[in-house]
Parts: structure tokens; sequence; C-alpha cells
């Protein structure tokens, strides 16, 4: 007999499976509800792992403090970078796709700094024939309308252009 194929088995399945969705902390709550728990210049690092979780990449600065990275991407809307000072406390914390970051792209700007500015995207495709890279980050507009910010990188890995879109998910009507 298969496990799946019992009802106990399904019901053990389906538990293991919601235990190990809800360990993963991007999926176990509400990133607003995990910010409001974070006060800066008062949060600790062990706050803020309480919150988050373990950071994807941690960056060392040359003060002594550590920028964490939290991204959201590719299914979710956001992405947060979140600095510990050399004290060991929280001094910021940011949602990188905002509307003032996306201004901040310009042409020119190279994919170093694209992604300091906004984080890991959600996609990126190459064009081999144009010889150019567009990089897609998943937000949400006025807090509603899920919407996609594009850059297109050319052959020197400098920005061309950007343009912001409708989510396809959204207009499929397959998205959250």
């Amino acid at each position: 007999m298969e496990l799946t194929r019992s009802p106990w088995g399904r019901a053990a399945v389906a538990g293991l499976l919601a235990g190990v969705l809800l360990s993963l902390p991007w999926l176990a709550g509400c990133d607003p509800q995990r910010v409001a728990q974070l006060e800066e210049g008062v949060s600790t690092e062990v706050q803020v792992r309480q919150q988050f979780g373990d950071p994807v990449t941690i960056t060392t600065q040359p003060d002594g403090s550590r920028v964490f990275d939290y991204p959201r991407q590719p299914e979710g809307w956001t992405n947060y970078v979140i600095t510990i000072g050399a004290d060991g406390k929280m001094s910021s914390l940011r949602q990188l796709l905002n509307p003032d970051n996306f201004a901040r792209v310009q042409p020119g700007l190279d994919r170093q700094a694209v992604r300091k500015l906004l984080g890991r995207p959600a996609q990126v495709k190459r064009y081999e024939l144009k010889n150019e890279e567009i990089w897609d980050w998943r937000f949400k507009q006025d807090g509603q309308q899920s919407k996609f910010f594009s850059v297109t990188f050319g052959a020197d890995g400098k920005v061309l252009g950007t343009a912001i879109g409708d989510d396809p998910r959204e207009i499929a009507g397959g998205g959250k």
C-alpha cells in the first residue's frame, strides 16, 4: 500500500508539507507584520533573524555594518535589505521595489548598480540576436495592481532603458 493512497497517509503527507512550508520565513506570514515587529536603532540581529530568517546574502561594509538581503522574488512583490550596524542593532530596513528606486535606474547604469538598487530580479531573459538582457521585478503598484518593472541592458552591461507593464500572471488570472 502506498502512503498517499490511505486517508492516514494523505493526512501525514499533508501535515509534513504544511510544516515544511510554514518553516520557510517568506511563507510563514506577512512581511508587513514582520516589519512592524522591528524598530530601527533598537532591534537586534537576533530579532531580525527571528522575523525574517537567514538572509540570502550578507555583505560586510567597511564600517563594520552588515547588509542582509531578503529577496522575495520571483513570487513575491518586494525585496528587503536590512542593515545591522557594527553595534549589532538594526540601523535600517528598506523595501527596494518602489517608485523612487525605479526612477534612479537610468541609461548608463551598470548591472551591479541596478542590483544594489532593486535586489534580485524575478527573472532574467537573454536575447542573443539583439545582444540584450532584460531583468524583471514583480511589484505592487499602489499596493494593489501587480506589475513588472523591466530593465534592458546592452552588450556592455549598461542600462539601455526601463519599462513598467502588467504582470502577465495577473492578466491570465493566475496571479495572487
